[in-house]
């Protein structure tokens, strides 16, 4: 080890002494269209604090299990925050839409034409066994993820043809095209695993074996399926680093795992752990009361989540024969009541969701934009005439009368050769339209449940099958579903992962992001456009065009979203007064405990 840290030392004093001459190139962040909030001398993001006091235990709860500590693979549902233990080639800022800073890489260098991109390692970094991060290191990750993990690393790295270890320190990775601006962003966002660790496993079955990892924690302990440790790495190489500074303050984070987000709840209300995130309108509206919310020791909030919030939907396995013809699928979309649901259910707390980009810029509007006409014109002959008109809300009185709805479903379902008979909607082969919901949360049956009648009112079956955690995993990554429901996020800056959410090659990959199975030439190509757009313009009025394609596919029927988070936490802490633009910030948090420390930018 002293010779290979001998040898860093020395090719970075070659480096250094020879930057001058090409120090235009070589930066300490990138983003997306060149505009950075941070110089090159910044000494911490403005949303965390440098002063914050270190120590203490941060005690979150996660629903279901976990059988694996290895995040990257398909098998298995690895421990929630194990991702944490690692760090990656540059670090995102979240008050920006996509900009990234040094971490692992000190410097990065982008080709004139966005063909490559080189990363300088940073030569202080280690991993947490003290061995020094190299160029081999980096290739080998890229190398492993791409042919050993899950299947949407292979599409989200797709645009790169080659990885050349420069120098000791020094990679880059040659891609297969040019102009495509997002895809540096995306290899500065890869998490580095180390070579010697790892070459002698079998990364695709790695279960639980304790991995190695570079981050400011470290797995300290575990319990298969109940509980996670992470302890925070004292000696930690980046701690020091402008990115880093003011945050991972606690010195334990714990996950406790429960079966049933109800028996959690009643646990955080007894204090057994000391942060929660609410996702039921329901419970925030009626269930957060007692002495200890009477008494403020425990707080409630509601925070502006600021990020586009995507889709959450009913999806549909368009792999399945009976879901193959849209009219079908638009049929039964017709009867999810969501205006009956949001009054009676969630106390009109949410907003029907309308886009795949919903909350954003980047969300289509009713009318058809002249640039998204423009951009959709080419494709006119391949598309649905519904794409070029007004977008049509389905939208139900609130009262449980669904009569419109039901006439204009039947009406689908005769185009598409169904015909209603002895009480049963049926095919041409006398077999009943039926389908089955998976859900791994019982909470979720009171929303499907009058869903369930509606359709059974024009004769189609459905039923509904309760699993726990993995086994949701399991059936949703190898196609064993009719539906169910998910949400997919969406960034500020969509780009190369909307190929693995729409793209025909991911299509049947088993654990593919493409979770209905969609799979249509003209959304191939509106994803490549999106890819490679050189303005933010661009880029919104290409992400707008595909959007009103995906949503004449009735893929998914839309639910709802509220544009806030809910927490509620234990008064036991503090956080800096600026909170970050596109993320809730839980790790600049500190035990206010400990805040006798000198705190020059304040908590609340």
């Amino acid at each position: 080890m002293i010779n290979k840290l001998i040898r860093i030392c020395l090719f970075y004093m070659l480096f250094s002494a020879s930057i001058g001459a090409q120090s235009a190139a070589w930066n300490n962040a990138i983003s997306m269209y060149g505009d950075l909030k941070y110089d090159a001398d910044f000494e911490h993001f403005e949303y965390a604090n440098p002063n914050a006091p270190k120590g203490g235990v941060f005690k979150q709860a996660s629903i279901g299990s976990f059988d694996s500590l290895n995040p990257f693979i398909v098998k298995g549902n690895a421990a929630a925050g194990i991702t944490r233990i690692y760090d990656t080639l540059l670090q995102q800022s979240t008050d920006e839409p996509f900009s990234l800073y040094a971490l692992i890489a000190s410097q990065v260098k982008v080709a004139d034409d966005f063909s490559s991109v080189s990363f300088l390692i940073n030569p202080k970094a280690t991993f947490q066994d003290g061995e020094a991060i190299t160029a081999s290191d980096v290739k080998f990750s890229f190398d492993l993820l791409v042919n050993e993990g899950a299947p949407h690393f292979r599409s989200y790295y797709a645009g790169v043809e080659n990885v050349t270890v420069d120098a000791l320190l020094q990679v880059t990775f040659h891609f297969k095209e040019v102009g495509n601006r997002e895809l540096p962003l995306i290899i500065g966002q890869l998490p580095i695993l180390p070579e010697h660790f790892w070459k002698d496993i079998d990364f695709s079955k790695s279960g639980l074996i304790v991995p190695l990892g570079s981050g400011p924690y470290q797995l300290e302990s575990f319990d298969a399926g109940k509980q996670v440790v992470f302890q925070r790495v004292k000696d930690y190489w980046g701690k020091d680093l402008a990115v880093n500074k003011g945050r991972h303050n606690f010195d334990h984070l714990i996950v406790d795992y429960y079966r049933d987000d109800a028996v959690a709840f009643e646990a955080f209300k007894s204090g057994a752990f000391d942060y929660r995130l609410e996702t039921s309108s329901k419970r925030w509206s009626t269930g957060y009361v007692g002495e200890q919310f009477d008494k403020q020791q425990i707080i409630l909030e509601t925070i502006a989540d600021k990020t586009p919030q995507g889709m959450q939907g009913f999806w549909f396995n368009l792999r399945r024969d009976k879901f193959k013809d849209p009219k079908v699928r638009e049929a039964i979309s017709l009867l999810f009541d969501f205006e009956w649901a949001n009054k009676t259910l969630f106390y009109d707390a949410y907003t029907r969701i309308d886009s795949f980009y919903s909350g954003s810029e980047l969300a289509t509007q009713t009318n058809i934009s002249p640039a998204e006409q423009a951009i959709l014109l080419p494709y006119k002959e391949q598309l649905p005439t519904s794409v070029f008109e007004p977008i049509k809300t389905n939208k139900t009185f609130g009262n449980g009368n669904v009569r419109q709805q039901m006439r204009e479903a039947v009406a689908l379902l005769a185009e598409a050769g169904y015909q209603l008979k002895d009480s049963k909607m049926q095919n041409q082969q006398g077999e009943q339209l039926s389908f089955e919901f998976l859900l791994y949360s019982k909470d979720f049956e009171r929303v499907i449940h009058p869903f369930r009648r509606n359709l059974q009112r024009i004769g189609i079956k459905a039923d509904i099958r309760l699993v726990d955690v993995s086994q949701f995993i399991n059936r949703l990554n190898s196609f064993e579903f009719d539906m169910l429901s998910l949400r997919k996020g969406q960034s500020i800056s969509p780009g190369n992962e909307q190929a693995s959410f729409w793209g025909c090659d991911t299509a049947n990959d088993v654990g593919t992001s493409n979770w209905a199975g969609i799979c249509s030439p003209v959304i191939d190509a509106l994803t490549k456009q999106l890819i490679m757009a050189t303005t933010r313009e661009q880029l919104v009025n290409t992400t707008k065009a595909l959007d009103r394609v995906l949503l004449s596919q009735h893929m998914v029927i839309p639910q709802w979203y509220l544009p806030a988070y809910r927490i509620a936490h234990w008064d036991k802490f503090s956080r800096p007064k600026i909170a970050p633009y596109y993320a809730l910030g839980l790790d600049t948090w500190w035990l206010k405990a400990s805040s006798d420390v000198t705190n020059s930018e304040g908590s609340q």
